[in-house]
């Protein structure tokens, strides 16, 4: 039955134990027992194996030990993943009297973000002998003192636990004594001398035996303290305290000089024997500044600060003693109560000071550890951060948080988030902690240059400097660094077949765009092309602008004139104006054109040379020659102007050509068309033409007088021959010319033969043939007759040369 029992409790132990490590490794969680005092470097366990972690990955990952206390004792080897001590491990000092020593610490790995708790729990041993609160005790016994008489004796600490603390107390060898023992109501063990044998002062006055305190540890260890007795006459009662144990609690935030506890003690003994005085006589260390006893009242006092957080509980020996020397010791328990006196504490781990604009939501920024040494509610705290910004705080762990991205951020809005955590306990009244961390934005390529304007629109006056400045573009990125840094360039395209590089460049770091060549307005008035902005950010962006250079038109072309034309080597032309000829009459149109345009080309016409007083005018705007009066028979047959062809540009620019204006009623006082130039104004030359002048007119003369004799005789005896001359066979013809050589029509009522070509040189000229019932004065329409280089030429509306009958 009993073999029966013992298996049943192994296996139901096996159980727990499967299922504390199923906890562990589901939960996050393992716990280690080690003894105190390892040396350093010690290995403790391997978390790698405990918590199923690839050691590859140690590093890359940044396994660490999260550890907040003063002082770090483990850490964690990351080649191996071995936690080993890194500093020797006290466990007295580490936790007191506290019967289990844990020390709590948190394993944080990232990428992604794993925290694993890991308990190490300090085993005691036996490092601290027993020790009394004084070397040596002097006991004053009567030596009227009977046998059983017990005399309280300071006991000794330890501060190992269990088996390692005080186990027994051993008398040195005497013939009066034995040692005895008494237990407190709280299971203490306090030693007692136990009087065996009555005293004799007269015989021995003093006794000196040894005290010592062993423990239970192996090897033991022992604590020895003197004791003094002396013997003297009647004072057989010892103080008696109203208490063995006194406790009390006290809050740890009490003013200093409160008063914690008063002690009583009484003896029956009367003078100075019953007179009590009462001291410490076993205090630790750390309370020595902390509490005094009044000597005479026995009131404990607080005189310094108390720290919750640094000791929870305070125990103390006070001692009894009366006038005759005679001893009783009580023990004092003081419990400090914790007060919401400490605010949380903010600690930044793995934190990322920059963030790219990009980062995808959920990016971890810092891992926020957060502690309050307080204890329950005032202990309890809780983490934020405002709400107005693109970060969110998740909880990982009761007292880890990770600060992460909520949404995607936008580094031209803004740089950079001052972001203020903010710490707050649940104790009355709540405390608080702040702390502020910076998270800059790193500049990512997410914005293209934009130009100031779609569509730019400039000016460049013609015959322009090679090389000149016309037009300064600027494209403006949000971004910054090399991502907003701008290049430009022009787009190959061809303007008219020539490529845009041989017109115009642009410098790729300013945008000033300048002109290669001097544009020409006759050859290009305006042309398009377009410019790229391209940043230095990968990939790069770019846009484009539509550039417009429109050319201004300069006064750089002189007038042409296309009508009457000149040949090359300046000979005078010719115009024919019957004498009858009337004021108004139209003589001719000199024709002028101008490459340029606008106010540049506007043409204005002026006679430069003329006989005084004038016969011709001249229309300004027209270019109309026309009579000024009506010829005088002083007037010159022959006259000779110059026409100049003026435009209203700035200088403005001109053009001449020379006329010589033949006054007569027929075509024979033409001179011969030699193509040389005639200069009326010698008088040797004068003559002979007049001479030439009359000898055609004689002979003009003579062949119409036969001509119409002819006529008549034929006329009263018609032949078929020359009936086909009759004017219903052949109709009159009349040619008009609306052109711009003239404002009417030129109807010829006779028929005569003229083949004019636009060369003058190559004009032929045809005497006329008159037709029937034409009189001989009226043979020419003088209005509308032009005389070219010695030649008659009419130019038809369609076709460069004409034959007129």
């Amino acid at each position: 039955m009993i073999c029966g029992n013992i298996q049943k409790a192994v296996t139901w132990q096996v159980f727990f134990f499967i299922l504390c490590l199923f906890y562990n490794v589901l939960y996050g969680q393992i716990q280690y027992s080690i003894p105190e005092e390892m040396k350093q470097g010690s290995v403790i366990g391997n978390i790698a194996n405990d918590f199923n972690l690839d050691v590859k990955e140690l590093s890359l990952r940044n396994l660490h030990i999260a550890s907040h206390d003063k002082k770090q004792y483990v850490n964690v080897n990351l080649e191996n993943g071995d936690l080993v001590i890194t500093e020797k491990i006290d466990r007295e000092a580490l936790c007191g009297t506290e019967q289990q020593c844990i020390l709590n610490l948190k394993a944080m790995i990232e990428n992604p973000l794993q925290i694993f708790s890991i308990k190490v729990e300090i085993q005691d041993i036996n490092d601290n002998a027993p020790s009394f609160p004084k070397n040596s005790l002097k006991i004053v016994i009567s030596e009227s003192a009977l046998p059983g008489v017990r005399f309280g004796l300071g006991y000794a600490q330890d501060p190992d636990l269990g088996i390692n603390s005080v186990q027994s107390y051993g008398l040195s060898t005497n013939d009066y004594f034995i040692l005895g023992e008494r237990t407190s109501s709280d299971g203490s063990k306090y030693p007692e001398l136990v009087l065996e044998k009555s005293l004799d002062r007269e015989q021995q006055s003093s006794i000196e035996l040894s005290l010592t305190a062993s423990d239970g540890g192996r090897p033991m260890k022992t604590g020895t303290t003197l004791i003094r007795i002396v013997v003297y006459d009647t004072n057989d009662n010892h103080p008696v305290f109203s208490q063995d144990n006194y406790q009390v609690n006290i809050y740890e935030n009490v003013a200093n000089n409160f008063s914690v506890l008063q002690i009583q003690a009484s003896d029956i003994d009367e003078g100075a024997n019953g007179q009590i005085t009462y001291s410490f006589t076993h205090i630790p260390e750390n309370a020595l500044h902390i509490f005094s006893i009044d000597s005479q009242t026995g009131q404990i006092t607080k005189i310094g600060d108390l720290d919750y957080e640094v000791t929870k509980k305070y125990t103390l020996t006070v001692e009894a003693k009366d006038g005759g020397e005679l001893v009783s010791h009580c023990k004092v328990s003081i419990q400090v109560i914790d007060a919401n006196d400490n605010a949380p504490e903010i600690q930044i781990n793995s934190f990322l000071g920059t963030v790219p604009e990009d980062s995808p939501p959920e990016t971890v920024i810092a891992i926020i550890y957060v502690h309050d040494l307080d204890s329950g509610e005032n202990g309890e705290v809780v983490c934020q951060i405002p709400e107005n910004l693109p970060f969110q705080l998740i909880t990982l762990t009761e007292s880890y948080y990770k600060l992460v991205t909520l949404s995607r951020m936008d580094r031209e809005r803004i740089s950079e988030y001052n972001i203020s955590i903010t710490a707050k306990d649940k104790g009355t009244p709540s405390l608080s902690s702040l702390k502020t961390i910076r998270v800059a934005l790193t500049d990512v390529n997410d914005n293209i240059p934009v130009f100031e304007k779609t569509h730019y629109v400039t000016y460049v006056p013609e015959n322009n400097q090679p090389g000149m400045s016309i037009l300064h573009v600027n494209a403006l990125d949000l971004d910054i660094n090399d991502n907003g840094f701008i290049t430009y360039s022009v787009i190959s395209t061809d303007i008219q077949n020539i490529p845009i590089s041989s017109h115009v460049s642009i410098n790729s770091a300013t945008g000033v765009i300048y002109a290669l060549h001097a544009f020409d307005y006759e050859q290009i008035r305006e042309f398009e092309f377009q410019v790229m902005a391209t940043d230095n950010g990968s990939p790069s962006l770019s846009s484009n602008a539509t550039i417009r250079v429109c050319i201004i038109d300069k006064n750089d072309n002189s007038p042409k004139i296309l009508y009457p034309s000149s040949d090359t080597e300046g000979t005078a032309l010719y115009e024919f104006i019957p004498q009858s000829s009337e004021r108004g009459y139209l003589v001719t149109k000199v024709i002028a054109v101008d490459a340029d345009s606008g106010h540049n080309a506007w043409l204005s016409y002026h006679l430069l040379q003329t006989q005084e007083p004038s016969v011709v005018m001249i229309g300004q705007s027209t270019g109309e020659i026309r009579l000024a009066r009506d010829f005088q028979e002083t007037d010159s047959t022959r006259q000779k102007i110059v026409v100049m062809v003026k435009d209203n540009g700035e200088p403005a620019l001109s053009a001449t050509v020379t006329l010589n204006l033949i006054i007569a009623e027929n075509f024979q006082v033409l001179p011969e068309t030699n193509n040389k130039s005639v200069k009326l104004d010698n008088p040797s030359n004068l003559s002979l033409y007049l001479v030439i002048a009359i000898a055609m007119i004689s002979l003009l003369f003579i062949i119409t007088v036969t001509g119409t004799l002819v006529y008549k005789c034929r006329k009263s005896n018609p032949s078929p021959t020359f009936g086909m001359f009759d004017k219903d066979i052949y109709p009159q013809v009349a040619f008009r010319y609306p052109t711009q050589l003239s404002d009417g029509t030129l109807p010829f009522p006779f028929s005569y033969d003229v083949c004019v070509t636009l060369d003058s040189s190559q004009n032929e000229f045809a005497y006329r043939k008159p037709s029937e019932n034409i009189p001989t004065e009226s043979l020419i329409d003088t209005d509308n007759l032009v005389i070219i280089n010695d030649s008659i030429k009419e130019v038809l509306p369609d076709s460069g040369l004409s034959q007129v009958r």
